[in-house]
């Protein structure tokens, strides 16, 4: 029997509400490829609408996680951060891939976040047609509501082929966002100290 104390993980599924169809949407990346006169014939592209619907159920479907919270014995009330976790995702205009790293941190309050989930949480939020100011405030928003820590931080930093590989083609170009709550918002030291250790400057 769990003792009273005890807190059951949150188990953290992506429910879109939509299921996911990869035979029609393999067929309808083959109508797509054709009417931008793209032959199918070749025995190089023949498989190619069924990769493509693959890829992109891939990157629409983040994988299912226990979001597992231990409690703050110590009293831990310093600035935890995880810098540079990967990330990709979709631009919800083109969708083209934009790429990059995301530095997540919070200072804690009665409980602590098992590390990896803050990664876990940055994929959660990824794996979907997106917008980098919606994806950053986001993450930031869900740590806020389901952990109740003294503040959170996110930073993103990323590269969007939407803006490189076509239109302007501003190569090498890279898009910072961020979102501050709580004490890391509030208090400039304790910002200032965020982005320090991110290594970006305020």
């Amino acid at each position: 029997m769990l003792a009273e104390h005890t807190v059951r993980p949150l188990r953290v599924v992506h429910d879109s509400g939509a299921t996911i169809d990869l035979a029609a949407a393999e067929r309808a990346a083959g109508e797509f490829l054709s009417a931008l006169g793209v032959g199918l014939d070749d025995e190089h592209l023949r498989a190619t609408p069924g990769r493509m619907a693959r890829a992109y159920a891939e990157l629409f479907t983040p994988r299912p996680f226990d979001l597992t919270t231990f409690p703050n014995d110590e009293g831990y009330d310093e600035l935890v951060l995880a810098r540079r976790i990967p990330l990709r995702s979709v631009c919800e205009h083109h969708l083209l891939p934009f790429v990059g790293v995301a530095h997540v941190g919070y200072l804690p309050g009665d409980r602590i976040l098992g590390l990896s989930k803050l990664a876990r949480i940055v994929e959660h939020f990824s794996c979907r047609p997106q917008v980098q100011e919606r994806l950053t405030k986001q993450i930031a928003d869900w740590l806020a509501s389901n952990l109740s820590p003294k503040g959170v931080g996110v930073v993103i930093e990323a590269e969007h082929t939407c803006m490189t590989l076509r239109g302007v083609q501003a190569v090498g170009t890279t898009t910072v966002t961020s979102t501050m709550l709580g004490t890391l918002r509030d208090d400039a030291r304790s910002r200032q100290e965020f982005f320090s250790l991110t290594g970006i400057a305020p």
